[in-house]
């Protein structure tokens, strides 16, 4: 009956079980070392609400396992998908041997000659990939990819382990199949041809090439393992990807922490490389630098000086370069005295890389280990600007006109209730309570063209018979771009206030046409207390056409492309509830731009940008306004203000100018007149600039 013998002609086999031992004592120093590294980092509750934890990482462990974000690029997901599933099936040699001689031998007859054959093919699968990997990294060159040492090292490893272990196998076949059983040696197919190679050379010469080639497999596997472990190597990624997955945020996808100001916190964000989290520094070394995030960066994507993947790249250097000095300042591996060593800003990473960024999570969506840089990102904004009083142009001015005039809109000369002219809405303070609030945010209220929407969507909602209150002058900015901006004082004063104001009207459910609100309101603001009901305005919408409660009159024969913009679709996933309401219009068909859903291009207004100046030939929203053309699409739809007023400005320099409309523009178009009549809006007023406040003023712009 076919079966092997476990260390078939090695003398001291047992030895192997030493060496053993040393490897894992070798893996484990290589874990210690880095441990003591990321515990550099301050501190971050990573272990809280276990239960949660555990069930996002087995979600996020099924995605990871088939490579569900790298299988999207057709010639690197094909070639991981090899290498993986090669060595799951290789790794199955080991355990399957180990369980036949310590628990029930089976490893005999054709359960042998089957697992023979998978573990040939898993070998195969393994050096596909491997000349693959080398193909794109020496032959095609694409320029995300950066080729380092370790690079060769780990390709030439992994070469020689498989291939030592083809030779093993064909010199054990030479000396005992290929002559008595030949039928056996068929279902190791490699080994077969590595058998018929060595037979010439006679039985004792086969048996002492078995040996040294087994011992040099395995040294040359034990070597790799140690090598990866003890340099961590790219290959380290095996370990620090599904403990980097494990220990992701739970919160909600983009959701900052919030940072304690008060006059004995010395360090306000990351000021150097200690000042991030421990957390932070994990994902440095789970990295692949295989980039993507690059690949699909905005701001990279336009020239700007930032990338994603040389940023966290940069970090995990100057980590490298720094940890151990500052291990020594302190043995126990808790952080040094903060002039261990350089600052993070202009040390490592420049400014302009920071202000570069929009927030808009491309690279995290696109990143297959979950890596996280605009934490990092906003961690050295926040030094920036809270403690060295730096801020990119002229988005200092829209934060002091936050805190001057409750919104970002410095010039603006409209106030918060214009739009409401003609409309029967009124504010709560008047009205006394609603069943639902509608929070307008400040560029649907105060910018002219931004008006439409809020004006829309209440003519809908009143054909609809949805009546709703508005905080009107008492609502004031909620403080997102400040946080993005990095002022994180002045968000927390804007979210205090804002929270106050909708506790005393006892709010529950707020419905907003801003993502940028709808994320801060529904995921930040319950930070300090403000827990509400939030929902989008489009997901109210497909609510109340699916109840039938509203009815289309008009038929609008137009083609239309839909933008997903970035903190509904990739920070919130509604990307379903847009297109059901487009798709339910009668006489509308919908187009999608190249890259839509979770692959969509950012407008580039988030994370302050819309407060920054930049180049005609650098702005975002002029690349996505290329593939919106390429649709041949009527109309661009958004579902964003900030969206809209871009791509208008994007669309104002092309020949043939592309109508850019909110959703509800368009389904007001679409739509049954209301029942009811429109009465005057409340008569209550209050000039712009004329608000005062006693709240403590904003570290940034002095006060």
């Amino acid at each position: 009956m076919a079966s092997r013998e476990i260390f078939w002609n090695i003398q001291l086999g047992g030895i192997v079980y030493l060496l053993g031992f040393i490897l894992a004592a070798v893996v484990c120093y290589g874990l210690y070392r880095r441990l003591r590294l990321w515990r550099l980092g301050s501190e971050d509750d990573r272990f809280s609400d276990l239960g949660s934890r555990i069930r996002t990482f087995v979600v996020t462990m099924a995605d990871g396992l088939w490579h569900r974000r790298i299988v999207r690029d057709r010639y690197a997901g094909p070639m991981h998908l090899l290498m993986f599933g090669g060595f799951g099936l290789l790794l199955m040699g080991p355990f399957l041997d180990f369980m036949s001689e310590h628990v029930v031998h089976f490893m005999k007859g054709n359960v042998y000659l089957g697992v023979s054959l998978l573990l040939d093919m898993g070998g195969l699968l393994v050096l596909a990939g491997v000349g693959m990997a080398a193909c794109r990294r020496y032959v095609l060159k694409p320029t995300k990819l950066d080729n380092l040492l370790d690079d060769a090292v780990t390709l030439t490893l992994l070469s020689l382990v498989i291939v030592t272990g083809f030779a093993v196998e064909g010199a054990r076949i030479a000396a005992t199949e290929l002559q008595t059983h030949p039928g056996w040696s068929v279902w190791s197919p490699v080994g077969f041809v590595f058998a018929k190679a060595f037979s010439p050379l006679g039985e004792d010469v086969v048996l002492a090439l078995h040996r040294g080639l087994w011992w040099g497999h395995m040294l040359i596997s034990f070597g790799t393992i140690g090598y990866v472990f003890l340099s961590f190597s790219r290959l380290a990624h095996i370990v620090a990807s599904p403990l980097n997955m494990f220990l992701r945020s739970v919160d909600g996808k983009g959701v900052l922490k919030p940072i304690e100001i008060t006059e004995t916190v010395e360090t306000f964000g990351a000021s150097r490389i200690q000042d991030l989290t421990w957390k932070d520094l994990l994902d440095l070394d789970a990295c692949t630098r295989c980039g993507r995030c690059q690949e699909v960066c905005p701001s990279y994507l336009t020239a700007k000086p930032l990338s994603p993947k040389k940023l966290i790249q940069e970090l995990k250097a100057h980590l490298a370069e720094q940890g151990p000095a500052l291990l020594r300042g302190k043995g126990d591996g808790e952080r040094s005295q903060e002039g261990a060593c350089p600052a993070l800003v202009d040390g490592v990473v420049t400014e302009d890389e920071l202000w570069a960024c929009t927030t808009c999570a491309a690279c995290e969506e696109a990143c297959p280990v979950f890596v996280e840089p605009i934490s990092k990102i906003i961690a050295m904004r926040r030094n920036l600007v809270l403690e060295q009083g730096k801020i990119a142009g002229s988005a200092m001015s829209s934060l002091r006109s936050i805190q001057d005039r409750g919104h970002p809109w410095k010039g603006a000369m409209a106030s918060r209730m214009d739009w409401t002219s003609g409309l029967h809405v009124k504010p709560l303070s008047s009205n006394g309570a609603a069943g639902i609030l509608f929070w307008v945010g400040c560029t649907a209220a105060v910018q002219e063209r931004g008006m439409n929407i809020p004006a829309s969507l209440v003519k809908i909602l009143s054909t609809a018979g949805v009546n709703v209150g508005l905080l009107g002058h008492e609502e004031s900015c909620c403080g997102h771009f400040a946080r993005r901006l990095g002022d994180e004082y002045l968000f927390q004063c804007q979210a205090k206030q804002n929270i106050e104001t909708l506790q005393r009207y006892n709010v529950k459910k707020i419905v907003t046409i801003c993502p940028h609100c709808y994320h801060t309101l529904k995921d930040e603001y319950p930070q300090f207390g403000g827990e509400f009901e939030v929902v989008h305005h489009t997901e109210l919408i497909l609510q109340l056409i699916t109840e039938g409660k509203l009815k289309f009159s008009e038929e609008l024969n137009k083609v239309v492309a839909y933008q997903d913009p970035c903190y509904l679709g990739r920070y919130h996933g509604i990307y379903e509830a847009p297109r059901k309401i487009l798709a339910a219009i009668p006489g509308v068909k919908v187009v999608e731009m190249a890259g839509c859903r979770s692959e969509s291009l950012c407008c580039g207004a988030g994370g302050g940008r819309m407060w920054m100046e930049e180049e005609p030939s650098q702005r975002v929203s002029g690349l996505r306004m290329k593939d919106a053309l390429a649709t041949k699409a009527d109309i661009l739809i958004t579902a964003c203000p900030f969206c809209m007023q871009m791509f208008e400005d994007a669309a104002k320099g092309l020949e043939k100018p592309m109508e850019v409309l909110d959703l509800v523009e368009l389904l007001e178009r679409a739509v049954a007149p209301p029942a009811v009549v429109a009465e005057p809006a409340s008569t209550l007023t209050l000039e712009v600039g004329t608000i005062t406040s006693d709240r403590p003023l904003s570290i940034v712009g002095g006060g």
